[in-house]
């Protein structure tokens, strides 16, 4: 009843307040093919390690501050194999096969053959990679430590599949705890090709970076199943070819807020709730 007293100003100013505010992880959307993205707040964080107190590269520094101005929504998993085939008509580049493994040995290249059948199939252009800044702001979820649970690897295990505990082979999406913003496999599994080229850091305050508007090499992050538990960090980068695959590359997608409403099709919208595991992992091929 209040807000029939307030000025229109007022009541719009704090619809977008509370947008802008809302959690990570309490709305989520599912496309025409089935996957599923949360929504991430916009806001600011510290970008790169410190190398004083984690084991980090040089090229993970300067740290800067990062400001994300607009929410957006990023995927909850990894792009699985079955995604993967009902967008590019059955083909499947990937090493080990399962539908709901995550699909790996793609490009930078392939990868975004595939956004662009998506976007074909959907009517659309919203579907992206994330940027870096995008990727690292979304898996430290509003936490400042090596990893999103802390600065001990000990505990990587419980989120993440790693040389450690993989088996010497990717595994279902979904099968390990999330980060608090509701996104499996950030670390660990498949490295995750992103939008920018590789580059190096400015130490300046900056917004919605972008990266290099030119380059010879593309950034992945996340971490991959072979890899030991000291990279799979949330500051972690990896600089390679566009053209280069492997075992251990795959992607996870995003786009921007508004899109689904604006032109989307296909789309469900729901409330974020925990998945059960045969919804999550569904049947292997």
């Amino acid at each position: 009843m209040l807000a029939k007293f307030l000025p229109f100003s007022i009541i719009s100013v704090s619809l977008f307040l509370l947008w802008n505010a809302a959690p990570a992880g309490s709305d989520e959307v599912t496309n025409s093919v089935g996957m599923k993205f949360t929504l991430i707040p916009s806001g600011a964080f510290t970008m790169g390690a410190d190398l004083n107190s984690e084991n980090g590269e040089k090229d993970e520094t300067p740290q800067r501050r990062v400001t994300i101005s607009r929410p957006f929504y990023l995927g909850v998993y990894e792009v699985t194999q079955a995604e993967w085939a009902s967008v590019m008509g059955g083909a499947n580049p990937s090493y080990f096969s399962g539908r709901t493994l995550p699909v790996e040995n793609v490009s930078w290249d392939v990868a975004i053959s595939f956004i662009r059948k998506l976007n074909q199939k959907e009517g659309t252009e919203k579907y992206r990679l994330p940027t870096e800044a995008e990727w690292e702001y979304s898996a430290r979820a509003g936490t400042t430590s090596a990893y999103f649970f802390g600065d001990d690897e000990g505990s990587l295990g419980k989120y993440a599949w790693f040389l450690g505990n993989s088996g010497d082979k990717t595994r279902p999406v979904g099968g390990k705890s999330p980060n608090p913003w509701g996104l499996y496999d950030i670390y660990g599994n498949v490295w995750e090709w992103v939008q920018d080229f590789y580059g190096g850091y400015a130490g300046a305050a900056t917004t919605d970076p972008k990266g290099p508007a030119e380059g010879s090499s593309r950034v992945l992050r996340g971490c991959g199943w072979h890899y030991a538990a000291d990279i799979c960090r949330s500051a972690t980068r990896l600089d390679i070819n566009p053209e280069g695959r492997s075992d251990n590359i795959g992607l996870r997608l995003a786009f921007t807020t508004g899109d689904f409403k604006d032109r989307g099709s296909g789309v469900r919208r729901g409330t974020k709730a925990e998945p059960s595991p045969d919804e999550r992992l569904g049947p292997e091929d």
